[in-house]
């Protein structure tokens, strides 16, 4: 059985019986773009708490 299939049945049998085809959908998506933002992470690295800070300090200001 593919990895994907797997994924997909382990993620229905964890949701309760009466969801719905969007609520399935839903799960589906966050699970895609979690797996997408690791590969990215793992590729292109992640920025130190400094770095976010930096970044974002103009909208931080106190």
């Amino acid at each position: 059985m593919s990895a994907a299939k797997q994924e997909v049945i382990s993620l229905l049998q964890t949701l309760p019986d009466d969801c719905s085809l969007e609520d399935i959908q839903y799960h589906l998506y966050i699970i895609t773009k979690i797996k997408k933002s690791e590969a990215r992470a793992l590729t292109e690295g992640t920025l130190s708490q400094e770095e976010v800070e930096r970044r974002l300090s103009k909208w931080l200001e106190k």
